[in-house]
């Protein structure tokens, strides 16, 4: 049976990361992953994951990217690889959207640069939006997208080179904990652990069965589409969301390296187990028909041919905040959850938060707003 400091269930954006961060400080360190790592089964996969500053799910995360991002910067630093592109990120909606006035009321809670745009501006600055008048948005100049297989990609083969273990393709059986240890089964064998890590996506909920969080996987689905006439969406084109008051909430990227337009549905989607999902893009004719309607409003130049389409989860908690805190019962178990399709930009600084939780019992970020005591009947295990 073999003897690690800390196992790390979960190989995805969040997982990879707290085993680079608990590597890089000394610990001896297993991570477990169903899939390869990275993989297309989880939430990570899709090229790019979107880095807002000025931040519209609420002021509360500004300090958290922030370090993340200046944690993505190291890590290119280190590594010698471009994980970031700052394209910049515009944040538009309709008049009453409190999404758009949270990002502009963060953006002047903490300084940040910004720029407050009506929909005329908006229209003459990017002619390939068209929005009614009374629109209005938000442009963060610092913003960007991030790699997000690449990221991953890095993250392991860094915690590698510092002596991690990473067994990929290898199903979690079963999770003992017991008083001062933890021990995970899988079909290879036994291992054991003073601290446990679970950060197992949209599988979390059945990893920790007993615990009944209230983590609701969700279908979701992104395309890539083929802009018509100039490059309207090509390189000085943002990083975009849109809070609409007719057809829903939608975030996109820029067609920077020719692959087309990128775009996703924030809210609907489907409620699904993350075993048995459909993965077959087309499958229900809102895949393609929602974001592409979204596209013929706002982005009249961008819904030419699909030219790819993916299917992902997101992992929605009740008021789509994180969840980030030890087992209730156990505090060498750290779980980290629920991140609501909005997660990914943080996995730097939640990688180094799960560290620091695991090593020395505490974090200097304020992860107060994302702790389990916020939601009632949390069971044990």
């Amino acid at each position: 049976m073999s003897k690690y400091d800390v196992i790390v269930v979960g190989g995805g954006s969040m997982g990879s990361a707290a085993c680079y961060y608990l590597s890089k400080k000394g610990k001896n360190v297993l991570m477990i992953d169903q899939f390869s790592i990275p993989n297309t089964f989880g939430s990570h996969h899709g090229h790019t994951r979107m880095l807002r500053i000025g931040y519209g799910n609420g002021g509360k995360y500004v300090p958290l990217v922030q370090e993340s991002l200046k944690l993505w910067y190291e890590l290119e630093k280190e590594t010698g690889k471009e994980l970031y592109k700052k394209t910049g990120a515009l944040t538009v909606g309709h008049s009453e959207s409190r999404f758009v006035k949270e990002a502009i009321d963060s953006s002047i809670q903490y300084n940040l640069p910004y720029e407050k745009l009506d929909a005329e501006q908006i229209m003459q600055r990017w002619p390939g939006i068209q929005i009614p008048g009374d629109y209005i948005g938000s442009y963060d100049p610092d913003s960007g997208f991030l790699l997000s297989e690449e990221c991953i990609q890095t993250y392991k083969e860094e915690a590698m080179k510092l002596g991690a273990d990473v067994f990929e393709n290898q199903a979690v059986l079963a999770i003992d904990v017991q008083d001062e240890e933890v021990q995970v089964t899988t079909p290879n064998g036994v291992y054991t652990a003073a601290k446990l890590v679970a950060t197992a996506g949209a599988w979390i909920s059945k990893l920790l069965q007993p615990m009944e969080l209230p983590i609701t996987p969700m279908r979701k689905t992104i395309g890539w589409f083929k802009p018509s006439g100039k490059r309207l969406y090509g390189d000085n084109f943002p990083c975009f969301v849109f809070d609409t008051d007719s057809i829903g909430h939608y975030y996109g990227f820029p067609d920077f390296d020719g692959g087309g337009l990128k775009l996703g549905r924030m809210d609907q989607g489907y409620d699904c187990d993350p075993d048995t999902v459909n993965r077959e893009f087309g499958y229900y004719a809102d895949d393609e028909g929602d974001i592409r309607s979204f596209l013929e409003h706002f982005m009249p130049h961008a819904p030419g041919d699909l030219l790819k389409g993916a299917v992902s989860m997101f992992s929605n908690t009740p008021d789509h905040d994180f969840i980030i805190d030890y087992h209730p019962k156990y505090d060498h178990v750290i779980v980290a959850g629920g991140f609501s399709g909005h997660g990914f930009k943080f996995a730097s600084v939640i990688g180094k938060i799960l560290s620091d939780l695991s090593i020395d019992g505490e974090t200097s970020s304020d992860i107060s707003f994302l702790r389990l005591n916020r939601f009632a009947n949390i069971k044990t295990m």
